[in-house]
């Protein structure tokens, strides 16, 4: 049976520590309960063992992956506990529901987590606020906007639509990168076993009749003679390349470097603007309708928008809200915005209806990005398919100028 470690505080004021025994930690809890006392922390041993791993030194310790939930795990758990909110269940039976729904993941540990903070007294918010990983900063500060007007399942509603939009434009993006990288990795599957098993067998033939071979036939065969001495090299090259890059795009300079280069390609870069522009305005606008102040709003946005250039922009504009201007000026000063977008926030300034500018904009750029979705894919086929059938003929071409080479020395 799971053992708890506990700190707790009498019913006169002492405070007290010790182990109780459990089947989970809402039963450890009533255990408490019935002894009289009030749990100030609990921990289960296996937890509490490995926060005093990780207190080790880095060389004395593994490291493992933090564990948060997916954002489809998060969508699924703000939908049910918005349901049961409106359906008339208290925050705190909703989230011990919740929490008996064992779906082996991380937010079997989180959900039990958050519904022992709201037992000992804690806000939602205040509880999601510890699980930063899993919760952004956009979501807790909606959580803590709906406690504070008393209407946490209409905010959680509005969350998951929120969320189910990010998701499905998020998506879109990835569904359009898959059909270039099948094409690219079956033709550079198809490249390789025809240099490694191909061409050699060719190459023997060849050596056996003595002939000169045309120029492209010989490029041919001492690029595969390299290709099999040498082919694990480039293996490890590329790999320790792309591990590399990976590494260097994660840093604040990589990332940067990344995200202008995403801004600057051609067809990539209305996919990226289109996805980062309705993120920018679907996400202030929630934020906004929601009461929370512009300066805060921008912050959370900055964080969320999910393109270092255009952060940097939204962070130049918040610090010029902070003096009384307005969102259209400041941005409209770092260029990295378009004309459209910026008129369309003076209107919603003018006609102090932010919200609704801010959803017009979003569906915009929404549309657009679907437009642009499918001009990439559109243009993308056919090169994909010209790059690949120009190597793969070259490779055929090159065999079939050496066959008709030596048949017609044979003819003579």
């Amino acid at each position: 049976m799971p053992t708890f470690n506990y700190k707790a505080r009498t019913r006169a004021g002492e405070q007290t520590q010790g182990v109780v025994e459990a089947s989970d930690r809402r039963l450890a809890l009533m255990e408490l309960d019935r002894q009289g006392l009030i749990p100030l922390t609990m921990e289960e041993q296996a937890a509490a063992r490995e926060a005093l791993r990780t207190k080790l030194p880095t060389r004395f310790r593994l490291h493992i992956k933090r564990e948060r939930m997916t954002g489809r795990e998060v969508l699924l758990f703000t939908e049910e506990l918005s349901d049961l909110l409106g359906s008339g269940m208290t925050l705190g039976h909703a989230l011990n529901s919740l929490a008996h729904r064992r779906t082996g993941g991380a937010g079997d540990r989180i959900i039990g987590e958050l519904r022992d903070a709201i037992v000992q007294g804690s806000g939602l918010s205040e509880a999601m606020a510890r699980h930063g990983s899993s919760f952004s900063n956009l979501y807790v500060s909606m959580i803590r906007a709906g406690e504070a007007s008393g209407a946490l399942a209409d905010i959680l509603h509005r969350l998951v639509s929120h969320y189910e939009r990010i998701q499905e434009t998020r998506e879109k993006v990835f569904m359009a990168m898959v059909y270039p990288l099948i094409v690219m990795i079956m033709g550079a599957l198809t490249l390789v076993f025809s240099m490694v098993w191909v061409v050699p067998k060719f190459r023997t033939i060849f050596a056996e009749m003595g002939q000169a071979l045309p120029l492209p036939t010989r490029m041919l065969i001492g690029l595969s003679g390299w290709l099999t001495r040498y082919g694990w090299l480039v293996a490890i090259a590329l790999a320790v390349g792309g591990i590399l890059l990976v590494r260097a795009a994660r840093t604040e300079r990589g990332r940067r470097v990344w995200n202008r280069m995403q801004l600057r390609t051609p067809l990539i870069r209305g996919i990226i603007a289109s996805g980062v522009y309705s993120n920018f305005a679907r996400t202030l606008g929630t934020l906004l309708s929601n009461g929370v102040p512009i300066v805060q709003a921008l912050a959370i946005v900055e964080t969320t928008v999910g393109n270092a250039i255009i952060a940097d922009e939204i962070h130049k504009a918040r610090e010029r809200v902070t003096d009384g201007t307005t969102i259209s000026r400041p941005l409209a000063a770092g260029g990295a915005f378009p004309t459209a977008m910026i008129d369309m926030l003076q209107v919603g300034e003018q006609t102090g209806d932010m919200a609704n500018a801010l959803d017009h904009i979003a569906r915009r750029y929404e549309n657009e990005l679907n437009r642009n979705i499918k001009i990439f894919t559109t243009a993308l086929e056919p090169i994909m398919i010209v790059l690949v059938a120009v190597a793969v003929g070259f490779v055929a071409v090159s065999i079939l100028m050496a066959v008709f080479s030596l048949t017609s020395g044979m003819d003579v």
